[in-house]
């Protein structure tokens, strides 16, 4: 029930402010943001997490959205091995980004954990994702090879939602 109501929340203010708008022609291409839309976004996301520091209101909305759209267990019906993906990140050095993944089986006494660093000096900032039509999950990849980096729930608007995140993260990180 919480989680329902958070992203509602997340939702509504986001939708509010237009960052989940979508373009008014077909023609209009989405190569990014404007600066005033930066700031718009960047606003919104402190505001809604109360701080004045964005490096900490976007890591805690990025860490929001890896609990609301975590891949169950439940939403994996036939799956022969069904588990639980969850995921939190944390800052590491300067331009360094923590990842811990936690995979728990059905019954919730298998669990596994494994973090990763994911070094962000001199590379593109823009989260990359995809939703397969045939999948369950929506998988964001890795900008330092593009190999998979997270699984989520499939739900395009919740991967462009944490790719837009992560992507303005992944910038604010690399400023040092």
């Amino acid at each position: 029930m919480q989680l329902r109501l958070t992203r509602k929340l997340i939702s509504a203010v986001l939708l509010g402010c237009g960052v989940l708008s979508m373009p008014l022609h077909a023609n209009e291409t989405d190569s990014g943001l404007s600066s005033a839309e930066q700031a718009d976004y960047l606003r919104e996301i402190k505001q809604l997490y109360l701080t004045q520091d964005e490096r900490q209101a976007l890591l805690a909305h990025s860490n929001d959205l890896l609990k609301n759209y975590a891949l169950r267990a439940g939403y994996q019906v036939g799956q022969a091995q069904r588990q639980d993906l969850f995921y939190q990140l944390r800052l590491g050095a300067p331009g360094e980004l923590l990842l811990r993944e936690e995979v728990r089986g059905e019954k919730g006494t298998d669990i596994a954990v494994r973090n990763q660093r994911v070094e962000l000096f001199g590379v593109d900032p823009f989260i990359r994702y995809d939703c397969p039509q045939a999948g369950i999950s929506c998988v964001l990849h890795n900008p330092v090879d593009d190999r998979p980096l997270l699984s989520i729930v499939r739900d395009h608007k919740g991967a462009a939602e944490l790719a837009k995140a992560l992507s303005f993260l992944i910038r604010n990180l690399q400023k040092g």
